[in-house]
């Protein structure tokens, strides 16, 4: 027995000795074979890896014209292992125009792994970056002096115009996640942070090339490895055709000057958008360089918010607008024809419930009712849609069937438009309405929401979408502002039509309609000879001053444009909408303003909206 003790310890202390052999021999392994960390400080020696950066991609408007381009900048750049204190600080400092605190704190935030988690000391780390010309010359005469430091040339982005910020964009230094979701960038890189230049970051940017440089013992730059057998030549990003207009997109900045809203143009046969204003905006050539950060920051404490979107994260009431998606719907389903006729006496009246609306003629069909923008007409549709047990067996029957036609016309989901931080709205359902009732709800319940009022949200791009379907008889091309990319085609997705559950012919009588609002309804203001104008308003009810809205395109039978002007707490949608889109229509159609049109357009710029704390 107590040999058997003896044979068994032995053959323990036998089995820990091989596993200690045999962890030893994987962890030399993995760091002389699987690791390349020693690799990399050894060849850190001899070599220096020289990054050159690519040309970004330009960027011109639908005409040609050139709305961003590159201008030469430099970056300071530093290897800790060389500079190892050996730098006049004073001197350095100097010569760039900073302090020593800054040199400090600089150093030791590029030391900072939590903030810097590519450091190495053997490779170049950015210390300063983006300085002009002229900083750089001053700097260059006196580049031998400092030790471990370099000049890295790259380029910056420069706006030709002060329009469009929105969907440009602009460009900054990488964040840690940036660095982490991407192998192709390191500390010090910079990436499209907003717009297209962060939509379409990959083609913009385009490949990075590579000079090995030989350094002696000193770290003295000695010549090319091999004489450049092994460099890498930078591959230029590919240059971007926007479908915008950047001169529909000044006149829209123009006219919504003092006042907070969204305009949105789209040319109807190709989902092409022809201008994206949200206002407040600002000029995209403050946010170049190392003056970024600051003017970032700035317009972050903005309360009027001119970094946000609202053309397509604005989410609103549509108001009247979303008429025309309900007449769609009713016709389409057999809930009215278009000689059905329904009584407004100022509003719709029934068991108790009331919804005001303006005087007018009464009864009226669907065309008038469009027209004149009748309130009780579409909440008679609905009503009548919603208590239908014919046709449908329960009410959550008829809230999903009028939910699906809602979701085919664009409306509920995002649209897809080629830009980050696009939002859906909202189009409710049944069950949205049996979780917040219990499910003891009905037609009159949710009456509201036939006039684009009640849980009904959408955003500037779909409801200028829902003027693009129309013009084009029931189906959409998912909006883009990008046109073209040099040397590669545009994804499909922008090609592709969707076509609405409404039938064909129920657009022409919503068209009819339109058209009659423009002739001697609502939209009367947009009427002209030389073409024909369809259009129809909203008044979206709010907490604060109504918001003015209005929708439309033009010509009616070759539509070029369709237009959604959302103004926020512009009162009537006969107020702000209909003269800014009307204006917005005759430049675009026309190529200019005429000279009566260009006084409107003045006075319009002129004309701002009183705004206070609640309103924004």
């Amino acid at each position: 027995m107590k040999e058997f003790g003896l044979e068994y310890r032995k053959y323990i202390i036998g089995g820990v000795a091989t596993l200690i052999v045999v962890i030893y021999l994987i962890r030399l392994f993995s760091l002389q074979i699987m690791s390349d960390d020693y690799k990399k400080n050894a060849d850190s020696n001899a070599f220096l890896k020289k990054i050159d950066y690519p040309a970004r991609g330009s960027i011109t408007d639908r005409t040609g014209k050139l709305l961003v381009y590159n201008q030469p900048a430099y970056d300071i750049m530093v290897i800790m292992n060389e500079e190892a204190g050996r730098v006049d600080t004073a001197d350095f400092c100097n010569a760039l125009g900073i302090t020593e605190e800054y040199y400090t704190k600089r150093m030791a935030e590029i030391k900072d792994r939590n903030k810097n988690p590519g450091y190495s000391r053997f490779t170049q780390q950015i210390f300063m970056s983006q300085l002009s010309e002229e900083e750089f010359s001053v700097f260059r005469e006196k580049l031998y002096r400092f030790p471990g430091f370099y000049i890295q040339k790259r380029s910056i982005r420069q706006y030709q115009y002060p329009y469009a910020a929105h969907v440009l964009g602009d460009v900054a230094e990488v964040s840690p996640s940036d660095i982490e979701e991407d192998e192709y960038y390191q500390s010090g890189d910079y990436i499209g942070k907003l717009g297209v230049e962060r939509s379409y970051e990959k083609e913009l940017r385009g490949e990075k090339g590579v000079q090995i440089l030989l350094r002696d013992a000193h770290g003295r730059i000695k010549g090319r490895y091999q004489n450049g057998k092994f460099d890498r030549k930078p591959v230029a990003g590919k240059d971007i055709t926007l479908s915008i207009d950047v001169e529909l997109q000044a006149l829209g900045e123009r006219l919504m000057e003092g006042k907070i809203g969204s305009i949105v143009a789209i040319e109807p046969s190709t989902g092409e958008i022809l201008c994206m204003v949200s206002s407040p905006t600002y000029d995209p050539r403050l946010m170049v360089g190392r003056q970024r950060g600051k003017m970032h920051r700035a317009m972050q404490k903005d309360p009027w918010k001119p970094l946000l979107n609202r053309a397509i994260m604005g989410q609103y009431p549509p108001g009247s607008t979303f008429k025309t998606s309900q007449g769609l719907t009713f016709l389409t389903e057999g809930i009215i024809t278009p000689e059905t006729t329904y009584p407004c006496h100022r509003g719709f009246l029934y068991k108790g419930l009331r919804v005001g609306c303006h005087g007018h003629g009464s009864p009226l069909p669907l065309i008038p009712a469009i027209s004149t923008s009748c309130n009780g007409y579409f909440c008679w549709g609905l009503y009548h849609m919603m208590s239908n047990r014919t046709k449908y067996k329960t009410v959550q029957d008829a809230m999903n069937t009028w939910r699906d036609y809602m979701v085919s016309m664009g409306f509920g989901y995002k649209l897809g438009v080629d830009l980050p931080g696009e939002k859906r709205g909202l189009i409710p359902n049944a069950d949205f309405y049996d979780n917040a009732y219990k499910k003891d709800w009905s037609g009159l319940t949710i009456i509201s929401i036939s006039i684009g009022q009640g849980e009904v949200n959408l955003t500037p791009l779909q409801i200028a979408n829902l003027g693009a379907t129309i013009a084009n008889r029931g189906y959409y091309i998912t909006p883009h502002v990008v046109k073209a990319v040099k040397g590669q085609p545009l994804d499909e997705k922008y090609k592709e039509k969707h076509v609405t559950k409404a039938a064909r012919s129920a657009y022409d009588y919503i068209v009819k309609g339109m058209r009659s609002s423009v002739m001697g309804g609502t939209c009367h203001a947009a009427n002209r000879s030389d073409y024909e104008v369809c259009g129809k308003t909203g008044t979206a009810q709010n907490r604060g001053h109504d918001h003015s809205v209005f929708m439309g395109f033009a010509p009616m039978n070759n539509p070029k444009i369709a237009i959604a002007v959302y103004v926020e707490n512009g009162g009537f949608g006969a107020t702000f909408g209909v003269p800014i889109g009307a204006l917005m229509m005759e430049k675009y159609i026309n190529g200019k303003l005429s000279d009566g049109s260009e006084a409107r357009a003045r006075a319009m710029q002129s004309r701002h909206v009183a705004y206070g704390s609640s309103d924004r």
